[in-house]
């Protein structure tokens, strides 16, 4: 008997499309455009001869050309959505005003919908400002990392804007994550599942129609250490909500302390958690994700290509 479970099948509404979500997993490739991203996320899709040592959208390491050549290279190569995000959400990062972001932001997503008009754009911002210059200029979902908490606009702004919205679960805010206390394993999920709960409640208040909401447990994102483990074995207990998943596991922390003892103290950040990404990737789909927040495109399609293999014949 098989131990699989079927992955719930939704259309998730966008600005101005549908999405089938469930049928196979779907690639959101994030492209970063800041200069202190934790995750050396630069060689994203880049094409070959572009490649650099530095990030490729970090504002004083490399050109705004690198950073659209990645993002068009990973459309082209299979991609599903573009994840745009312009500030650092790294516990030591500086905020930014709106007006920074857009700054980072805009002229980017402009040029990629030129060079690619059909691509769906999906812009990480917790600014409500942001996301109503993205929807303008052609974005087709909104990604708060705060879950709609930060910006007392935002749930407004996202139902004018008629994007998707991917609502994440965050526990307090990043300059506070070093010092929170830990959350016992039996209060963990009880949490998250409450709060994603609470955010729902909050969009559809505010007009947002629930086929437009992906939930994000928030992997990362106020929960330290092996509290992300328990999160992820009990990932599939978030099936409850009723809502599509996305898992942004890709290059997190927690993975590199699991792996480390393991490995030769000569890998880079991001080269020591490329496989331990792979393996979390493919749990988190066999617990019911629908889609992955990646920063490296082949390896996630091919861990989605087998998992999404075993879950059609189990």
């Amino acid at each position: 008997m098989s131990l699989l479970h079927a992955r719930t099948h939704y259309d998730w509404q966008l600005r101005s499309r549908r999405l089938a979500l469930g049928e196979r997993t779907l690639i959101m490739a994030i492209v970063n455009i800041t200069p202190d991203s934790f995750s050396g996320d630069g060689h994203l899709g880049l094409p070959e001869g572009l490649a650099s040592s530095q990030p490729i959208a970090g504002l004083k390491a490399a050109t705004t050309e690198l950073a659209i050549a990645a993002a068009v290279n990973a459309l082209d190569n299979g991609a599903d959505i573009l994840d745009l995000g312009a500030e650092s959400t790294r516990p030591d990062a500086t905020p930014l005003t709106a007006d920074e972001e857009q700054d980072r932001l805009l002229p980017i997503l402009e040029a990629i919908l030129r060079k690619r008009p059909s691509a769906i754009v999906s812009i990480d911002t917790y600014h409500a400002a942001t996301a109503r210059a993205a929807a303008r200029l052609g974005a087709e979902i909104i990604n708060d990392v705060s879950g709609l908490l930060w910006d007392p606009e935002m749930p407004a702004a996202v139902a004018a804007s008629g994007c998707g919205l991917v609502l994440m679960h965050t526990r307090g805010r990043p300059s506070e994550w070093r010092t929170q206390p830990p959350l016992p394993a039996d209060e963990l999920l009880p949490a998250i599942f409450s709060g994603l709960c609470e955010g729902v409640a909050t969009a559809e208040a505010a007009g947002i129609d629930t086929d437009r909401i992906v939930v994000d447990p928030g992997f990362g994102f106020g929960k330290r250490g092996k509290e992300n483990f328990t999160l992820l074995a009990q990932l599939c207990r978030l099936n409850q909500l009723d809502r599509p998943i996305l898992a942004g596991l890709s290059r997190k922390h927690f993975l590199g302390e699991a792996v480390q003892p393991l490995q030769p103290k000569a890998l880079s950040t991001a080269d020591s958690r490329r496989i331990a990404t792979i393996s979390a990737n493919t749990a988190a789909i066999l617990a019911g994700a629908h889609i992955l927040r990646i920063h490296e495109l082949q390896p996630a399609r091919e861990a989605a290509a087998i998992a999404d293999a075993l879950l059609t014949e189990g």
